[in-house]
């Protein structure tokens, strides 16, 4: 067992994490990044990643991860491979948080950059199709099903906004939900019904994903939920839209949630209500959730932490004032 001091501690990866390290470690705050179970987050599952600005060509999600931490490594940020099992967040700063490995932190400032996850069936076929045909991410993984035919299932806000992105690329999308009616939005279910590139299908339930000769995604078997009866459903690609869970179970009772669990912030910074405490990344974000918002997020996290520190606040207008610093 040690004990770890810094003036940054990043609790969790990912896009988020790591450019609130990038930018911590280039303002001198020799930032500690725990980082968790999954290093570099969501991406390090996913395969082709087109949408990222900066490379012309599809890269790969764990190579970009890799970059990524190799980057914040370069600039001064050191990777310690735990994870944080318990913090107190309303007694600092300094601000006290243990590891896994029994290790301690302590730290002026914490970025809590924990990510979230999206939900899954649970079902046969599900994970082993992963990047083959199966995605929980339309924005990111819709533009490589361009004019073939495509699934969506899911009945709330996340999975009609999914299949109605989805019509920019395919003609032929279906919307898979387990009842008979949809839980999302009123003006977001007159758009989808108003689209003769979508196709509702009731009271179905996904049983399993099947895979074709060549490994990829072949077709979906369906169970009726009221008869029980099954049938297939051929698709190139099928889309999960059952919503995220953002991994904020370490902060309950210490920091106050949104709908859905999300760390609530102040709008439009990565601020939580205890000052000297950043969220940023899908912990936060329960509107974008992509690589690049998280990053700039992630950003901001370590510039409000600088000036924290530094005893000055910037409120969204720009006004400058003195703050108090932590010790």
């Amino acid at each position: 067992m040690a004990t770890h001091r810094t003036k940054m501690l990043i609790i969790g990866s990912g896009p988020a994490g790591y450019s609130a390290a990038i930018y911590g470690a280039r303002a001198m705050l020799e930032p500690i990044m725990v980082q968790g179970l999954q290093p570099g987050g969501q991406l390090t599952i996913t395969t082709d990643v087109e949408n990222y600005p900066g490379f012309a060509d599809v890269i790969q999600g764990p190579w970009l991860m890799e970059q990524m931490r190799a980057q914040a490594e370069h600039v001064g940020t050191q990777m310690i491979w735990d994870t944080i099992v318990e913090i107190d967040l309303k007694s600092g700063p300094p601000f006290r948080a243990k590891g896994d490995s029994g290790d301690e932190y302590i730290a002026s400032t914490v970025v809590i950059a924990t990510g979230a996850s999206a939900k899954w069936l649970g079902v046969p076929g599900e994970q082993e199709l992963g990047g083959k045909g199966v995605s929980a991410c339309a924005t990111c993984d819709g533009f490589f099903y361009r004019g073939k035919k495509v699934a969506v299932i899911g009945g709330g806000n996340t999975a009609v906004e999914e299949a109605l992105y989805l019509t920019n690329h395919s003609d032929d999308v279906t919307l898979i939900h387990r009842r008979d009616e949809l839980r999302a939005e009123k003006i977001l279910q007159e758009r989808l019904f108003a689209s003769d590139k979508i196709t509702p299908l009731w009271n179905k339930a996904v049983e399993r994903f099947v895979p074709g000769e060549n490994g990829a995604l072949h077709h979906l078997v369906l169970k009726d939920t009221q008869t029980g009866e099954e049938s297939t459903l051929e698709v190139d690609g099928a889309f999960v839209a059952i919503g995220h869970a953002p991994a904020t179970e370490l902060f309950q009772g210490q920091l106050p949630l949104e709908d859905g669990g999300y760390l609530k912030v102040e709008p439009g910074t990565p601020k939580t209500e205890i000052p000297g405490v950043f969220a940023c990344g899908d912990v936060m974000d329960h509107t974008y959730r992509q690589a690049v918002t998280a990053a700039g997020t992630g950003c901001m996290a370590a510039l409000d932490a600088e000036r924290f520190l530094s005893g000055i606040e910037i409120d969204l207008h720009g006004h400058v004032e003195e703050a108090e610093a932590a010790e």
